[in-house]
C-alpha cells in the first residue's frame, strides 16, 4: 500500500494551525479532523464546535477496510472526497440527490438518502448539506431500518439544521457532527478524508509520508 503524501504547503499550513492552537485536550485522531476541518475553513471556532461519539475511529477503521460504501448528500461532498478516496481506500460513492424517481412532496436529499440507506444499511454517511437528508437517515436509525458504520453530520444553514444534528446526537451509532448552524460540503469532505487518511495511515506505518512538489 502507498504512503498518502500531504503536499508541503498542507504541512505548512498545518504547522501554522498547530502554533495557533497550541495546547488541546484532543486526541491524535481528534485533532486531525479539527485541524483538517480548520484548514479548510480557515475558521478556529470548529475546535468548540466539532463533537465525536461512540468511537467513530474505530468504525470508520473497521468500515474502510471492508469494501467501503460511502453515502453523500449531494454532489459537493462526493467531489471533495474523490481524490483522497482514490489515493486509499477507493471507496465506492453513493450519491442522495441523483437517485431517480424522487416524488413532489419529498425533497431529493431525504428521499434519495433513504433510498441509499434502504440499498447500503452499514455504508458510513456523510451529510455536510441537507438536514432533511441527515433527518431522514435518523429517523430510519431510530427505527432500526438501517444501521450505519459511521454517520458524519455536518449540514449547515438556518431551517432544521440544529434539530437534524440533535437527532443525530441522541443516537448511539458512532457520529461525527458540528454544533449549531455551521457545516457545509467542504466541513463535511475534510472530515471524511481526515478519516480516510488517518485509516490509511494506521493500516501500516509505512503509509505516512509528504509530497515535496
Amino acid at each position: 500500500m502507498p504512503a498518502y503524501q500531504e503536499h508541503k504547503i498542507t504541512e505548512a499550513s498545518f504547522a501554522q494551525i498547530d502554533r495557533e492552537i497550541g495546547p488541546h485536550s484532543f486526541t491524535p485522531a481528534e485533532y486531525a479532523v479539527v485541524r483538517r476541518i480548520i484548514h479548510t475553513t480557515a475558521d478556529f471556532e470548529f475546535t468548540q464546535l466539532v463533537k465525536f461519539s461512540h468511537d467513530p475511529f474505530t468504525a470508520a477503521y473497521t468500515a474502510f477496510t471492508t469494501a467501503p460504501i460511502l453515502v453523500t448528500d449531494v454532489s459537493m461532498v462526493a467531489a471533495g472526497i474523490a481524490t483522497v478516496g482514490q489515493k486509499t481506500w477507493k471507496p465506492q460513492i453513493n450519491i442522495a440527490v441523483k437517485q431517480p424517481g424522487c416524488p413532489p412532496e419529498q425533497t431529493r436529499s431525504a428521499y434519495g438518502m433513504r433510498l441509499c440507506a434502504m440499498a447500503s444499511p452499514q455504508a458510513v454517511f456523510i451529510v455536510g448539506n441537507a438536514p432533511t437528508a441527515l433527518l431522514a437517515l435518523c429517523e430510519g436509525i431510530r427505527q432500526k431500518k438501517w444501521k450505519p458504520a459511521l454517520v458524519v453530520g455536518v449540514p449547515v444553514g438556518f431551517i432544521n439544521v440544529v434539530e437534524s444534528k440533535a437527532a443525530l446526537a441522541q443516537l448511539s451509532v458512532p457520529h461525527i457532527l458540528v454544533e449549531g448552524r455551521k457545516g457545509g460540503s467542504a466541513v463535511a469532505a475534510a472530515i471524511a478524508n481526515a478519516l480516510m487518511i488517518g485509516a490509511w495511515r494506521q493500516s501500516s506505518p509505512k503509509n505516512n509520508g509528504r509530497s515535496d512538489d
